[in-house]
């Protein structure tokens, strides 16, 4: 099983916004010397559930920082941006990277970033499909043409390429069935989200694996990379605290109403929590049950990326 981490920003006010990205990036180099396979950076705006708009300047600053880990955008928000423009800057991070970036593209869903870039989001399933056919022609062709719903490009070079060839890996978000059914049937990858439950998560790797197989694709050799937020400290009651802490933040700053009883819902069925032991025992299970070959990993404090490192990583990779 490979394993990465999503590295949220989360921003509690409390302490200098720097201070966030320095203690971010120290985890990032630790993450660099071995075991990881990975660091994935999400775009978020207006928001301090993670204060990361541009996961594309992230990236950059993560390439220069580092030497063996793969940096993923999970992802970029691509229906707003212009897709010429978003297929150039992720083509030169690939470039400058020395070819390690993962690219995840997403549709979005927060009314407010819809609303705050003008975006109808009505529009945002075709927008979003757009954008991705734009970007993957315009890294695999020598010059774009391209007439759609929003975008009329004639004979356009677009440059650079990325030095990944044909292009960089390429997963797109889907967490709704109508998400997966779009992507399955066009082949293309998924990528998991970090909210569904650990019940749910594997009904929808069902039917995305269903679906794609309808449509004359094959599972073989994809990586699926599931996110689960993680915590973990000695006991069970102090890493069931952290649980609570994590969902409370969760609720509280990003996924409010999704649910009646949200919080225990994130401790009960989404996250995984515990002892190193119990959640290495548990992450082995859902590798088998589920099944998970990518797990994205997303720690909800400092101690539990710490343990996670040095005490469970070894035993699944």
């Amino acid at each position: 099983m490979k394993v990465g981490v999503l590295q949220f920003f989360s921003w509690s006010r409390r302490i200098p916004l720097e201070t966030v990205y320095e203690r971010a990036l120290d985890r990032i180099a630790i993450m660099d010397e071995g075991g990881y396979d990975g660091v994935w950076l999400a775009e978020h705006h207006f928001n301090t559930y993670s204060v990361c708009p541009s996961p594309h300047l992230m990236a950059m600053h993560v390439a220069a920082r580092t030497r063996n880990l793969r940096i993923g955008l999970a992802v970029s928000l691509a229906v707003f941006y212009n897709p010429l423009r978003l297929a150039e800057e992720v083509a030169l991070l690939d470039v400058l990277s020395g070819g390690r970036i993962n690219w995840g593209a997403g549709r979005g869903f927060d009314p407010s970033e819809f609303r705050a870039f003008d975006i109808d989001v009505s529009e945002s399933a075709a927008r979003f499909q757009g954008a991705v056919d734009i970007v993957l022609q315009a890294w695999t062709n020598e010059r774009l043409t391209f007439h759609g719903q929003f975008w009329q490009y004639d004979g356009i070079e677009v440059l650079p390429k990325p030095m990944q060839r044909p292009h960089p890996p390429t997963w797109l978000a889907a967490t709704s069935p109508d998400a997966i059914n779009r992507a399955a049937s066009k082949g293309h990858t998924i990528l998991m989200d970090p909210h569904s439950t650990h019940s749910e998560i594997g009904e929808k790797r069902a039917l995305y694996q269903r679906v794609l197989e309808e449509h004359g694709h094959s599972i073989a050799g994809r990586d699926i990379p599931m996110a689960r937020l993680i915590a973990i400290a000695p006991t069970a009651e102090e890493a069931r605290q952290v649980a609570y802490e994590g969902a409370r933040w969760t609720v509280g700053s990003y996924a409010k109403g999704m649910h009646e009883d949200p919080v225990e819902r994130y401790v009960n069925h989404v996250m995984v929590h515990g002892t190193p032991e119990s959640v290495t025992d548990q992450l082995l299970e859902l590798r088998d049950r589920l099944p998970m070959n990518y797990l994205l990993a997303a720690p909800l404090s400092h101690e539990s990326f710490t343990l996670f490192t040095t005490k469970v990583l070894p035993k699944l990779v």
